[in-house]
């Protein structure tokens, strides 16, 4: 694969006119080669206005290249004729091309870069000869679309566009003969495929998977079919369906305190990271609902023991003063703590505080929300500050904390002002992540905390590289430099897969709107991907803000527990009662994955956290398991007792302060462990042999003694149904009726000759209503598509000669076999078995698409 290939530098791409549809008068295609923003002639311009037919210019390259952007330059000014939505669709050669665009352009002078999609489903990088621009609306009501100037960039380097275009063409060669030899195993050709594998030099499909088709089709050998399944599972080519089925979630309270019997006390906002190799998690800062914290601490799982590792780090040489909204991020490598952010007491006084827009922990003037709040509410006229916690600055510290060594225990200040030297400026809400390999913190977002509070301002995107202590800004959230861009915001979600080299950006608040979109970001070419706009309508969850998520990069999955969600756009924020737990899950991080809800345990009086917000989590990738600490419950919910009908105060008890200081939230000083719950191998297994045994079953009805059949099916098929599953029972007592007392006397298999499908024998989803013995919801094995076998149909069924010598079974039950042994491949990983599409579904009336 091309991932072994050093990627050249990104160049300018030269090209020529290929091709483009008429265009109005001297305004011809040629024009778009020169870039003068000032000459209103320098355009290609379409004869006619969209509406009346397809528009394009096509452009062929110098040289062949592998494309990564396109630039559209712009008129100096706004014009009607610009245009509004367009697509781009590449190829090797003019008559085979596909779509990799769907975009529009402003109506600005400003040129627009958009980065182009140069790899395929599996990641293969493909090379491009031919571009194709297809202009679809102008912004101009009835206007012709004008194109003024198109630059492209890529890498032609020619040894690397030529390792690409062969590894490229060996991906589609292989691609086609695996299509080919399914379709031939389908029909029954197995000489033919015997042939094409003994020359062709590839793996069709794992060995295992090749014994079961031989010991569950061609022989039926059911008690080796049932070995080959125990050893699928053995060889780990059942993993894929584990991570595919529906997860559950188990939580434990953890109760654990230090020798003196203390732990953290309430609060939100506060920061959290492990140290997974030690088994340790930090905790430091937050807000209380009346001051911002400094005390830091630590947890040790294997004792389930909290230690106070200081009572206030603010009187520590180089420590970090009292903060809420800021964040932490652990280096495996040193066992250094990095902490950047601030929200402090300091920010508090009425020129600094927010009015309005909202805030994950922080104390607000003037946001009242009916259901929930987002912080505590303290006097119109603040209180001064105290002595010595207000900073005389807004500066952006950067501290370390090492947590090993000889300078254990001592705390770093790296940079007074992380802004000075080309980093971020003083944030709050902000998101961190650590690439401990590579010695890079990436740093995402955040709300600006200055003196002008009221003017929201938002940060960036950067990385510190902790070996040169210097840091980088992207590009990733300008609008002018990079398309797709990350809108700048706050209170969202940032993770990082290191692996390969992506972060996943979404959700949070920008402005008075909470967003639902997410985004890749890939460090090496700093490409921004847009995965969803709205992962609401492809079934994740609501619009949120202050959710948390962490992510595990070996199963490609992130864990988002939510924080206040919006269901549109001004409504009243509320806090998630019903699955507030989400999993998204990835094959690819550039391409759009699934969102699956992490339904209830089956332990309906286990105990469970209440919904919050301004929580924090870590995850141990290591043990599997999700921590979660504190946050704010909203109004007046204490953790250890039922609502109260008048607000509390943080300590639960009845609040007696003047009412317009009195902070009406609970905050939390709970701890949770949560356990993704999947099925175990034995499950699986045990839902593998349900399907051959029904199978088994159905033979029996078929061929042999009735009672045979039905001891059977009290016996060997009633062991492995899951009987406490009201559906999978109900299906088991149905098999009765729908084989045993409904089978048509038969003669023996052998004797049997080709039928239709649809005249009997062979099992579709559809032959019976209601069945709920298959796999869960998840990506499943196409069945294949209706096979041929009738009197007048070319394809036959019969014994293929490699079968000679054995007891082949009928070109019915072969049909039927075949679709059942496609059912079993649900459960196999999809790189160890025959490819999910049918060859007949891939014809279209425009020839073979693959």
């Amino acid at each position: 694969m091309s991932d072994s290939l050093s990627e050249p530098d990104v160049v300018t791409v030269d090209y020529e006119i290929a091709g483009s549809s008429g265009h109005s008068g001297s305004y011809v295609a040629e024009n778009i080669l020169v870039d003068r923003p000032t000459d209103q002639s320098s355009r290609w311009s379409s004869a006619v206005a969209v509406t009346n037919g397809k528009q394009f210019i096509r452009l062929r390259l110098k040289q062949l290249c592998v494309l990564k952007s396109i630039t559209f330059g712009k008129f100096h000014k706004t014009h009607p004729c610009n245009i509004k939505e367009f697509k781009v669709l590449v190829g090797l050669h003019e008559n085979n091309m596909t779509e990799i665009l769907n975009a529009g352009l402003k109506n600005d002078p400003m040129p627009e870069t958009f980065s182009i999609k140069h790899t395929n489903r599996v990641g293969m990088p493909f090379p491009t000869r031919y571009i194709e621009v297809v202009p679809l609306s102008a912004h101009g009501q009835s206007f012709n679309t004008s194109i003024w100037h198109i630059s492209l960039a890529g890498i032609t380097d020619e040894r690397y566009v030529d390792q690409i275009r062969s590894k490229y063409q060996e991906y589609r060669e292989n691609v086609v003969l695996r299509q080919i030899l399914k379709h031939l195993r389908q029909r029954r050709f197995l000489s033919p495929m015997a042939q094409i594998l003994a020359r062709a030099g590839l793996q069709f499909e794992h060995p295992l998977i090749t014994s079961l088709h031989e010991a569950f089709v061609l022989h039926g050998n059911w008690a080796e079919a049932e070995k080959v399944v125990r050893d699928c599972a053995s060889g780990g080519l059942l993993r894929s369906y584990r991570q595919a089925c529906e997860a559950g979630m188990r939580w434990t309270r953890i109760r654990g305190m230090d020798p003196d019997g203390d732990v953290p006390c309430r609060r939100g906002g506060h920061a959290m990271c492990i140290d997974e190799e030690n088994g340790m998690i930090y905790l430091f800062g937050g807000w209380d609902g009346q001051r911002s914290l400094d005390d830091f601490w630590v947890y040790e799982i294997a004792k389930d023991s909290w230690r106070l590792l200081s009572l206030a780090t603010s009187r520590e040489k180089n420590g970090p003063g009292p903060r809420a909204c800021h964040k932490m991020v652990f280096d495996s490598k040193t066992g250094s703590i990095y902490l950047l952010g601030r929200l402090g007491d300091g920010d508090g006084s009425e020129t600094h505080r927010p009015t309005g827009h909202g805030h994950s922990e922080a104390p607000l003037r003037r946001l009242s929300l009916p259901i929930i709040s987002s912080g505590a509410s303290p006097p119109e006229s603040g209180p001064a500050v105290p002595l010595g916690s207000a900073w005389p600055t807004h500066c952006s510290e950067f501290y370390r904390y090492h947590t090993r060594g000889l300078d254990a225990g001592k705390w770093d200040l790296l940079s007074f002002d992380t802004a000075s030297s080309g980093g971020p400026p003083l944030i709050s809400d902000h998101q961190m992540a650590i690439d401990c390999d590579a010695q890079v913190i990436y740093v995402s977002g955040g709300r600006v905390v200055d003196a002008e509070w009221d003017a929201l301002k938002f940060s960036g995107l950067y990385s510190y590289n902790i070996r040169t202590s210097r840091w980088k800004m992207y590009n990733a959230s300008d609008i002018y430099a990079a398309h797709p861009f990350i809108p700048p915001r706050w209170g969202h979600s940032m993770v990082l897969d290191p692996k390969s080299q992506y972060l996943f950006i979404f959700a949070g608040q920008r402005d008075e709107r909470y967003l639902s979109d997410m985004y890749a970001f890939h460090i090496p070419t700093s490409t921004v991907t847009e995965l969803f706009s709205n992962f609401t309508s492809a079934g994740g969850p609501d619009p949120c803000f202050t959710q948390r998520a962490v992510i595990d990069p070996d199963k490609q999955e992130i864990y988002v527990l939510c924080g206040l969600t919006r269901s549109r756009p001004g409504a009243t924020p509320v806090l998630e009662s019903e699955s507030p737990y989400w999993i998204y899950r990835y094959d690819r991080p550039e391409l759009p994955g699934k969102w699956l809800k992490i339904l209830p345990g089956k332990d309906s009086d286990a105990p469970l956290p209440q919904p919050r917000y301004a929580h924090q989590v870590v995850y141990n990738s290591k043990t599997e398991i999700i921590y979660m600490h504190g946050g704010n419950a909203g109004l007046g919910i204490d953790e250890e007792s039922e609502p109260e009908p008048r607000p509390t105060s943080s300590d639960g008890n009845a609040d007696t302060r003047p009412s317009h200081e009195a902070d009406t939230e609970s905050r939390l000083d709970d701890f949770w462990q949560l356990e993704i719950v999947r099925p175990g191998n034995e499950e699986i297994i045990r839902r593998a042999l349900y399907e051959i045994r029904q199978q088994q079953f159905r033979e029996m009805c078929e061929d042999g003694p009735p009672i045979k059949a039905l001891t059977f099916l009290q016996t060997r098929v009633s062991s492995v149904v899951n009987h406490d599953d009201p559906e999978e029972a109900k299906v088991f007592r149905s098999l009765l009726s729908a084989h045993l007392l409904a089978a048509p006397p038969r003669p023996p298999p052998a004797s049997r000759t080709a039928t239709p499908l649809s005249s009997g024998g062979g099992r579709s989803g559809s032959s019976e209503p209601g069945r709920a013995d298959s796999p869960p919801p998840r990506k499943r094995s196409r069945p294949s598509s209706p096979m041929p076998g009738g009197s007048g149909s070319v394809i036959r069924f019969d014994e293929d000669p490699i079968e000679e010598g054995g007891n082949p079974p009928s070109p019915e039950r072969y049909r039927q076999r075949t679709q059942m042994f496609e059912k079993l491949l649900a459960f196999v990983n999809d790189d160890a078995k025959q490819p999910e599409e049918n060859l007949l579904d891939m014809l279209s009336t425009d020839g073979l698409v693959v």
